[in-house]
């Protein structure tokens, strides 16, 4: 596994994964009465925080992205 996320990209992903994570549970907003908000921003918060991580993302191999210097 190459890294492909440069470090602006992993500061980005972190720091929207802590808010899609903590937004359901602190901002008391009514699309979060719903339980799939709810599930859907927690689990697209832990994969930006998982990719932002281990510097890899999947759908940039895919599409041939890297934000990272060689």
């Amino acid at each position: 596994m190459t890294a492909n996320v440069g470090t602006l990209d992993r500061i980005a992903r972190a720091i929207l994964g802590i808010i899609l994570v903590l937004a359901p549970f602190i901002s008391g907003m009514a699309m979060f009465a719903n339980p799939v908000w709810t599930t859907v921003s927690v689990l697209v918060g832990i994969v930006l925080l998982g990719t932002s991580a281990i510097k890899f993302c999947p759908a940039y191999r895919l599409l041939g992205m890297q934000t990272c210097k060689m």
